[in-house]
């Protein structure tokens, strides 16, 4: 890739985007500028990656071809009227923050610009992540190639309509969390048996690794792998009786509601 990428906040989400990006070597570490109010952050990244930091927004603004705004909501408004005039002329803008909408930005820009919101998620940092983007009406299919190979370098991109924004952030951005949850309470209950911790982790993480691969590359039904490994009165069925009785799929379903309905505050 031939472009620079900026960044504007250098928080967990900008760190695992440039993690994956430089893990796959999809770009060079002089390609990558970053700016952020703190000096820990920006001085963390630098030593990691060998790229250029600043605390100067405006000097990533005249140099991003693609410029991540990974701040907070809060500080969109301000950003924007501070960098908005230094833009490239066609630079592609990627919204990531909850309750920001690519309309809302347009007006802030006050002139046409490539504009997009995605929603990527942590596990970019392995080259695991998910990505979900809408684009605005200045986006070109050739800009849209170039997207996709930008977050497909640190793992799969999904282009959605904006109006489901809110959803990708419930199953896709937040859901690692869940998993982080279920992968604990497996190894919680392997040590309560006897498994040593450390071996707890790595077993419940990697069958959760492996069932999702397994989901993707074969395509079929999750109901039909999941048959696939309940032999007719095994231990496996108990196991799943016992999760259906205990409200494992109602209480999933609540989590990505609750969530949902949340992002839905932060818009306004």
């Amino acid at each position: 890739m031939n472009r620079t990428v900026g960044f504007i906040g250098c928080g967990n989400i900008a760190k695992s985007i440039i993690g994956g990006m430089m893990r796959a070597n999809f770009i060079k570490p002089e390609q990558i500028i970053v700016s952020n109010r703190s000096l820990p952050s920006l001085q963390e990244v630098e030593q990691t990656y060998g790229i250029l930091t600043t605390t100067n927004n405006l000097e990533v603004a005249r140099k991003a071809d693609f410029l991540f705004l990974t701040t907070t909501s809060d500080m969109y408004g301000p950003v924007l009227e501070e960098i908005r005039d230094e833009l490239k002329e066609n630079a592609i803008l990627i919204l990531i923050a909850v309750g920001e909408t690519i309309e809302k930005n347009e007006r802030r820009l006050n002139r046409p610009m490539k504009v997009i919101k995605a929603m990527p998620n942590t596990p970019a940092l392995v080259g695991e992540g998910i990505t979900g983007v809408a684009i605005n009406s200045f986006v070109t299919p050739g800009d849209q190639e170039e997207i996709k190979a930008l977050f497909e370098s640190f793992g799969r991109v999904e282009f959605v309509n904006e109006s489901i924004m809110d959803v990708v952030t419930a199953v896709g951005g937040s859901s690692p969390a869940f998993s982080y949850m279920f992968i604990e309470a497996l190894a919680d209950g392997a040590v309560m048996h006897g498994m040593s911790r450390k071996q707890a982790y790595v077993f419940a993480a990697q069958a959760v690794l492996g069932a999702a691969k397994m989901l993707l590359e074969t395509e079929a039904h999750p109901g039909t792998l999941k048959d696939n490994v309940c032999s007719p009165g095994g231990t496996t069925i108990e196991s799943v009786a016992r999760l259906e009785e205990m409200g494992l799929r109602s209480a999933v379903i609540e989590a990505i509601k609750v969530n949902i309905e949340k992002a839905k505050k932060i818009h306004g």
